[in-house]
């Protein structure tokens, strides 16, 4: 096998594996891994999120509109729908307090899978990894995604 070959396949792999130990463990809470992401983005913004700025920076539904997903996590009582203080017009998504306790608890399983990355990485750093990844994704809807993600994170 070819090791642009091997590389794919182990990337696929541990994506599946991966999606599927975080899906088992989110269904303590009813959670999707989509669902889990809107809760991190919206908990990571104190000041609340708009529809489009979510759905600009998902990774998992990339270039989808997210309304589904923020209808969803509404009627189960996690994120609601504020009129943005700044500009009345503006809808922004807070999450309840419920929804901070499942953005906690969402948090605390991404802790353990980030444990098992650091460990399988053997001590050795993984931003070379991390750089080729994003460089196959640079472009893509989801790494588009991601770059924003990362961008808000340094801003």
């Amino acid at each position: 096998m070819r090791q642009a070959e091997l590389i794919r396949y182990a990337i696929l792999a541990a994506q599946r594996d991966g999606n599927l130990w975080f899906a088992r463990e989110l269904r303590a809470r009813a959670l999707t891994p989509s669902q889990a992401e809107v809760l991190r983005v919206i908990g990571d913004d104190p000041n609340g999120v708009g529809l489009v700025d979510l759905g600009r920076l998902l990774v998992c539904e990339s270039g989808t509109n997210p309304s589904r997903l923020v209808d969803r996590l509404v009627a189960a009582g996690l994120v609601q729908r504020l009129h943005s203080p700044a500009d009345r017009r503006r809808l922004v998504l807070t999450l309840t307090s419920a929804g901070e306790e499942a953005e906690r608890f969402v948090r605390g399983v991404e802790l353990r899978m980030y444990a098992q990355i650091d460990a399988a990485c053997g001590g050795a750093d993984g931003r070379s990894l991390a750089a080729v990844l994003l460089a196959l994704s640079a472009g893509q809807p989801a790494g588009s995604a991601l770059e924003r993600r990362l961008a808000k994170d340094r801003g």
